[in-house]
């Protein structure tokens, strides 16, 4: 009796899974550059984006885009239009915001053409990774920054001075203060290869939802490994924001499935009524912790004068690190925050419990983000696998899973006849 052919294995998209990983560790390769080869400058680390985002386009236009691909489209062609006007209005170049949908539109489409295996090893590769110089930084933090100097590099490519008071050589806002929460297990708050601790903590965020959306697809060795990592990340990192999602992200493994899509869209406002609850009890409240954070946002919000929610005040947008939605309105206007409110709410499927896991997952993590800081959730090193999971989701499951146009050529439509 002849046997059964072992079913054949996906091709590896190395062009994915090098952009994904660079993506990720790309910090720390420049970090180790700037120590060891050659002095870099904040010009350095904007060319490396720019040169992933080229390739990340390069590879879609040969590609192709498809009738599937017209609602991030429109997000980012609405998005210029906004930056072009508030360019305009305010005589003043202006493209963060730009340049965080452009991030959000290429991996989001990448990964309607990524496979599963592709995936899979994408977010191995970076989780490991992430791992490996995590546990180097715990057990020997003097051979980490050996490695990295990261108080070095963020003075050469962000200008930010290390700090007087300590000569460890680790990147002043890893350092932490007395009275901040902490597990106790090393001296400051971890950072691995971001080599600063906000965007460690946003990793951990984005592991935890790829295992709420993931795990029935992902093998015991695995969820082995981002489990640790995410553990590991929670009880070195000090991040409290982090720590409440993935509590509520257990919980929620068992009940986003039961829940309808409008939650997402409720989710924005709905923690913006909590920020004002809060504020209300703690109203001068200006600690650096989550009370405290999230008063800031909330006194940020009400100064607001109608002007600024134009993009009239264009040059106070940087001063709201720590306020993600007056950032966004003060950079792209109350239209560009409403306008990621919907993608957000809206474009991931929200089918199957797989879907409705991820999508619930999201909105919670982004939005409660945007309570606490600004820039850290749009970060290449970030979001650009948690879009690139977003994009392969909505179409490898579901009613969806068909529009797949990788698969079959007669599905492919191109948008010069899709709106003709």
């Amino acid at each position: 009796m002849a046997r059964k052919a072992a079913p054949e294995k996906e091709p590896i998209d190395y062009s994915i899974l090098a952009v994904g990983v660079l993506g990720v560790i790309y910090n720390a390769i420049l970090a180790f550059i700037n120590h060891n080869l050659l002095p870099l400058a904040p010009s350095h680390v904007v060319l490396s984006e720019i040169l992933l985002l080229v390739f990340s386009f390069a590879y879609l236009l040969r590609k192709g885009i498809f009738e599937a691909d017209l609602v991030p489209l429109a997000y980012l062609l609405a998005t210029i239009v906004l930056t072009i006007y508030v360019m305009v209005i305010n005589r003043s170049g202006y493209v963060d915001h730009l340049r965080n949908v452009l991030i959000i539109f290429a991996f989001v489409v990448m990964g309607r053409w990524v496979n599963e295996r592709t995936l899979k090893l994408t977010f191995r590769l970076c989780c490991l990774c992430v791992l490996i110089v995590l546990v180097c930084e715990i057990l020997s933090t003097p051979a980490y920054v050996g490695l990295f100097h990261p108080a070095e590099y963020f003075q050469n490519t962000r200008g930010v001075p290390p700090a007087t008071y300590s000569d460890s050589g680790l990147f002043r806002g890893a350092l932490g203060f007395e009275g901040r929460f902490s597990f106790g297990l090393i001296d400051h708050r971890s950072s691995s290869l971001f080599l600063e601790q906000v965007s460690l903590a946003n990793f951990c965020g984005v592991m935890v939802i790829y295992l709420v959306a993931f795990a029935n697809r992902l093998t015991w060795l695995d969820r082995l490994i981002f489990v640790s990592t995410v553990v590991l990340i929670l009880v070195t990192n000090d991040t409290r924001t982090m720590l409440i999602f993935t509590i509520v992200s257990v919980a929620g493994y068992v009940i986003y499935p039961w829940l309808p899509k409008i939650c997402d869209f409720l989710m924005m406002p709905g923690i913006v009524v909590v920020g004002f609850i809060i504020h209300a009890f703690r109203p001068d409240a200006h600690e650096d912790d989550f009370v405290g954070r999230i008063s800031g946002t909330v006194r940020n919000i009400i100064d607001m004068d109608v002007p600024a929610t134009f993009g009239l005040e264009l040059e106070k947008a940087t001063t709201f690190v720590d306020s993600g939605y007056v950032y966004i309105t003060y950079g792209a206007t109350i239209f560009g925050l409403i306008l990621f409110w919907l993608f957000v709410s809206f474009y991931p499927a929200g089918q199957t419990p797989n879907q409705k896991r991820l999508c619930h997952a999201l909105s919670l993590f982004m939005f409660l983000n945007l309570m606490i800081g600004s820039t850290a959730i749009f970060s290449m090193k970030t979001a650009g696998i948690l879009w690139l999971l977003v994009g392969f989701l909505k179409f490898n499951e579901g009613s969806t899973a068909g529009i797949r146009v990788s698969t079959a050529q007669a599905e492919r439509t191109l948008v010069g006849s899709a709106v003709s």
